[in-house]
This record gives C-alpha cells, sequence and structure tokens, in this order.
C-alpha cells in the first residue's frame, strides 16, 4: 500500500501511475474537511489560478514539456486534452469538466481509497508521497519544518473570473494577435484616456493586508497587476494590456487592450488574462470596471493572493524527488519548488516512477538533461540552496545549442528533448518487463 497526501494535479499524476502498475493507493485529500486559502471545491485537481496550462506550441519550453507528459502516458495531459476549452495555442480548460474527469479515472481503479482528512506530520517509515501543494496546511508546514530544519514560501496571486453574459460585446471583439490562429480570445480596448485613469485608479487602490508581505517575496509569474503597474506607467501596455498585433473589426489599432481567456467550455465565463491580483473584492470591483467593456460586468470570483509554502529542495530532496535522508519518502507538486500546473505533474509523474522502481529495486534511472522533465529534476536538487527559487519550464535550463537563429534554435531544443524522452520511456519499458 503506497500512501499519498494530496489530491491536486501532483499527487493525482502520481497516484494514477502507481495505481497503472498495479499498486494500491490510499488518497488522503482534506477538503472539504479543512480547505486552503484559494481552494473553492472538494474536486480532484482543482485549478485555483489560471484555467491555462500554457502553450502547446513546438518553440515553447512548455509545449516540450506536454509533449514529454504525453509520452509517459500523464493523467493530466490527458484529462486536460479532454477539457480543453478554445484559447488559441495555449492548452486551456474547463475547470469543473478537468477535475471531473481526472477524479473520474482515478477512480475507475480498484485499488484507489479515498480518505478525506487532513495529515499533519511527516512520515518516514513507509511509502510515501507528499504531494500537498504550496497550500500545505500550517500543521503538516510546522511538522516537516521541524523534522527537516527547511521550508521557504512566496507570495502568489489569482486573476478574477467575468460572466460573460454582462461584457459589454459592443466594446469588445474577438481577435487573435497578427490574425494569427482562431480567434479565441476576447479583446477589451482602451484609448489613452481610459487608460491612464485605469493606471491612477489602480495603482491607489486599496489592497488586502498580508501578515509577513514583502513586494521582494511575490513569485514573479504571478506578479499582482497593481504591483506591475507601480513599476511604470507603461509598463502593463508593455506587458499583459500590450495592443501590439491587436486589431478592431475596422481595422483600428488601440493605446492598450486587455485580453479575457475562456473558463468554461460553453464561453459563459471568462479569465481577466494577466490580471492577478490583491485589491480588496469592493476595490477590484470598482477599477476593473473602469475597463469600458466591463463597466457593468458581474464578477463571479474575484482575485485572490495567498502564501505559498516549498521545500529548500536542494538541501533536502534528490533528482527523484526522494527525501535526502532516506527510506521510501518523496515529495512532488509545487512544494518542490517547481512552478507551474503542468512542472507539477511532472514532478508527481516522476515521483511515482522513481518509487515504484525503488520498491522493485531497480536502479535510478533519470530523463537527459536534455529533456525539460530531467533539467527540472537536477534543479530542484542541485541548485544553490541559499538561494533557491521556484522554476518553471524554460528552455534556459536546457544544455545550449550553437544555433544562431533564435527560432530553428527553439525547434531543435523541441526535437532534441522529444527524442531523449521516447528514448527513455523505451528504456523503463524494457526495465519493466
Amino acid at each position: 500500500m503506497i500512501k499519498i497526501v494530496g489530491a491536486g494535479l501532483a499527487g493525482c499524476e502520481a497516484a494514477y501511475q502507481l495505481l497503472k502498475r498495479g499498486y494500491r493507493v490510499t488518497l488522503y485529500e482534506m477538503r472539504p474537511v479543512k480547505y486552503p486559502p484559494a481552494h473553492k471545491t472538494d474536486g480532484f485537481a482543482e485549478l485555483v489560478c489560471s484555467n491555462s496550462l500554457k502553450s502547446t506550441a513546438e518553440d515553447t519550453a512548455s509545449g516540450l514539456l506536454k509533449a514529454e507528459m504525453k509520452t509517459l502516458d500523464s493523467l493530466i495531459i490527458k484529462a486536460a486534452e479532454a477539457s480543453r476549452v478554445d484559447a488559441g495555442g495555449a492548452l486551456a480548460v474547463d475547470r469543473a469538466k478537468f477535475s471531473a474527469l481526472t477524479e473520474q479515472i482515478l477512480r475507475s481503479y480498484d485499488g484507489l481509497t479515498v480518505v478525506r482528512e487532513e495529515v499533519t506530520s511527516l512520515n518516514t517509515d513507509e511509502p510515501y508521497i507528499y504531494a500537498t501543494g504550496p497550500l500545505t496546511s500550517d500543521a503538516l508546514y510546522k511538522d516537516i519544518e521541524r523534522k527537516t530544519g527547511q521550508c521557504l514560501h512566496f507570495f502568489d496571486a489569482a486573476a478574477p473570473i467575468v460572466d460573460a453574459g454582462t461584457i459589454d460585446s459592443g466594446k469588445a471583439f474577438f481577435a487573435s494577435r497578427y490574425g494569427k490562429g482562431d480567434a479565441d480570445y476576447l479583446n477589451l480596448p482602451l484609448d489613452k484616456y481610459e487608460y491612464e485613469a485605469f493606471i491612477d485608479n489602480l495603482v491607489t487602490a486599496q489592497t488586502v493586508k498580508l501578515k509577513g508581505f514583502e513586494g521582494k517575496e511575490v513569485f514573479e509569474g504571478c506578479m499582482p497587476v497593481e504591483v506591475m503597474a507601480k513599476r511604470g506607467r507603461d509598463t502593463l501596455r508593455f506587458g499583459p494590456l500590450k495592443p501590439v498585433g491587436l486589431y478592431g473589426p475596422d481595422g483600428g489599432r488601440y493605446y492598450a487592450v486587455v485580453q479575457l481567456r475562456k473558463e468554461t467550455e460553453k464561453g459563459t465565463a471568462y479569465n481577466m488574462v494577466g490580471f492577478q491580483t490583491n485589491l480588496t473584492f469592493a476595490e477590484q470591483k470598482r477599477v476593473f470596471s473602469m475597463i469600458p467593456a466591463l463597466k457593468n460586468a458581474e464578477f463571479l470570483r474575484y482575485g485572490v493572493m495567498h502564501r505559498n509554502s516549498y521545500l529548500n529542495s536542494p538541501s533536502l530532496l534528490d533528482a527523484t524527488f526522494r527525501l535526502k535522508s532516506g527510506g521510501f519518502t518523496y515529495f512532488a507538486g509545487q512544494f518542490t519548488g517547481v512552478e507551474g500546473y503542468v512542472e507539477s505533474a511532472m514532478s508527481g509523474l516522476f515521483a511515482a516512477l522513481h518509487l515504484d522502481r525503488q520498491l522493485k529495486s531497480l536502479p535510478v534511472l533519470l530523463p537527459s538533461e536534455n529533456t525539460v522533465s530531467g533539467a527540472l529534476c537536477r534543479y530542484i536538487s542541485s541548485s544553490a540552496a541559499g538561494n533557491f527559487q521556484p522554476m518553471n519550464a524554460n528552455f534556459g535550463i536546457l544544455p545550449s545549442i550553437d544555433v544562431k537563429d533564435k527560432k530553428l534554435r527553439k525547434k531543435h531544443y523541441y526535437i532534441r528533448g522529444l527524442n531523449d524522452i521516447i528514448l527513455f520511456k523505451e528504456q523503463l519499458l524494457k526495465e519493466e518487463v
């Protein structure tokens, strides 16, 4: 019997990989007995921030990581593709459908037992995978910190979701940037006067007071929009509100453009892209309603900010996500210092594969450093422990390729990584027979 703590993306992925290999798995999830901040449901694999799993393009590191995961039969990629909503080149999902499908697949295995209770202590005497996520409960966090002496944290934020039926369609238009691909994003234009007024109110709006919050502790990948705006009046125009390549129905160009992405398969709700925020709910309603198309909009969910916890993994974990002190204790998910939905699932997949091999007395087998998976496994175990920061998929952590043309170089990264993960899979299958 293998025990997994946490039914998020990493925990579900780990459970799937072990169940299909014939193990009996007990999956612990404290919801609905106890809810972490930001969680709204008790469903498996709940997405608490964006509903996008990022790009699938073959010239991106996130695209390569998805291809690697799909090659290794990832549950999360399988469920995401089956619950996909239109989002251009990104893999975005209907949250409810994605969660339900993930749970349905796991519950189809007789070897799964689900226990709804909070786990409050670190057990190093039995096979365990701790995939409790960045919102690990205080009791467990403190016990891990007490027993290992190593835990860190940063602040993260989520964006608001808008009722599609309350958006002023006369002040919005569907289009893709430069007209490439399908017009999956809803664009809300602002002229210079509207943008300037919006910025003036955004940077002075009231925020929620967070204990111990300092700007330096905000993860760059989820920077609150109001913090970003304070870096300069045009920062948003060169970031999430950039108008470049977006033209209205009459061919017009705009000073700034807010983009919305489908939140549900039927398009009944939209996510405000790049609008992670720590504003109070009242201020979100007031300030975001200054965007012309959102003047009378109803917000189905306001943005929130919360503290994310993670391990000082280089001091604690090896490249298999196993506790260096020995035993059969593994960690997975964003708690290990990987950042992002697919990255989190990847760590769950590999923690399960390595635990399986350890139980079968097989040697450690890592994917090559040319793969995003292999590079991230090495990053969390070998970075400088004194300055360890969460990391997501990017080509910068891969061995360089001497190709001058940027686009061609990225294509080479993709081909090299995909070839290597196929070789890794073949080696896995050969040894599992």
